[in-house]
């Protein structure tokens, strides 16, 4: 093995994320992919992200995961094999790739990682499928050897992942379908009636983290672009930071209600043992501030913010990587299995 590169992929529904190990150095672009009369690649990652709501109608962007599951096998191979190949270097005669994955998966969705990664110059590779609540317990340094009940919440770009720990392996692990996509979606919407004028992601993506604020009641305003509704011609607009807070708000309290419903259903010694350690929360729409207090006070639990963000899960696969006596937290795709 120290003969062949050694990567680690987080393929998130959002942004890939790969760790080289041979260059200890994590790459991150948004995962999308431009495709022009359905079969011609034109762009990858950030390229592809660059022209998102401004390409003609013979291009389409698309996003080759969703909730964190392969959606579009071709696709996907494209985005991953081009990510790959920014990390440059050579890969060895047999490189060796572990993936980030969700727990309840098929067997037919375990091997598509297999047939995704078996191509050019990584057709010889050897593919490890590794639990993503797994993946983040390791980069929060939570001890799963020992823990009687840890709970990770993952909030992502289309959904929210729950997941209980204990006895060395994940229990419980649950999909919530909103993540920072939904937030984005209010953003807009609550956009268009307050103001009468449409914005476009980009735009809400940057309002989103820029002006929302779930722990205070801040006072500012950006101003910005948008189609009025009335006449249909661009306009500027101000937009506040009360009505971007409102709309990301409604959302997380959304999640916490799906939170709470869930931890009704472990068992007693389980949640007790949660309540006592708290909840480790990740994922890249954790980034919205006043997020911990807002959770705390939703779930009247101590909420620990992983210092990762987006990057927890690749960071925890870079763990197992260096760290070999992690590594039987890995299994193949064809067998899930772990001791």
């Amino acid at each position: 093995m120290s003969f062949n590169h050694v990567y680690g992929v987080d393929m998130g529904t959002g942004t890939v994320k790969i760790y080289d190990r041979n260059k200890d150095s994590i790459t991150k672009e948004v995962n999308m992919i431009a495709v022009r009369n359905g079969d011609t690649v034109i762009a990858v990652g950030n390229d592809a992200y660059a022209m998102y709501e401004k390409t003609p109608e013979n291009i389409e962007i698309i996003s080759p995961m969703s909730n964190g599951r392969i959606n579009d096998v071709l696709m996907m191979e494209a985005v991953l094999h081009t990510m790959l190949g920014r990390t440059g270097g050579y890969a060895g005669y047999r490189p060796v790739l572990y993936f980030s994955v969700p727990v309840d998966m098929t067997e037919i969705e375990r091997r598509a990682y297999s047939t995704i990664a078996r191509k050019g110059r990584f057709r010889r590779s050897q593919v490890y499928l590794v639990e993503k609540p797994i993946a983040d317990a390791l980069a929060l340094g939570i001890p799963l050897h020992h823990t009687r009940g840890s709970m990770i919440i993952n909030i992502g770009a289309q959904s929210t992942e729950v997941s209980f720990i204990a006895d060395e392996r994940v229990i419980i692990s649950r999909m919530i379908a909103i993540g920072g996509q939904a937030f984005t979606s209010a953003i807009v919407e609550g956009i268009r009636r307050k103001n009468s004028f449409i914005v476009s992601h980009h735009t809400a993506q940057r309002l989103k983290l820029t002006l929302t604020n779930l722990e205070k009641d801040i006072n500012e305003g950006c101003k910005v672009n948008g189609i009025d509704l009335d006449s249909g011609l661009p306009r500027n607009g101000v937009v506040t930071s009360y009505n971007v807070t409102a709309s990301v708000t409604a959302e997380m309290q959304k999640i916490a209600a799906e939170i709470r419903r869930i931890m009704e259903r472990i068992p007693p010694q389980i949640r007790a043992g949660v309540l006592k350690e708290g909840i480790y929360i990740t994922g890249g729409s954790t980034h919205i501030a006043g997020m911990v207090p807002f959770l705390e006070e939703a779930l009247d639990c101590p909420v620990i913010l992983s210092k990762y963000y987006d990057l927890s899960t690749v960071c925890g696969l870079k763990e197992l990587i260096t760290h070999p006596e992690m590594q039987h937290w890995a299994y193949l795709p064809g067998k899930k299995s772990y001791s």
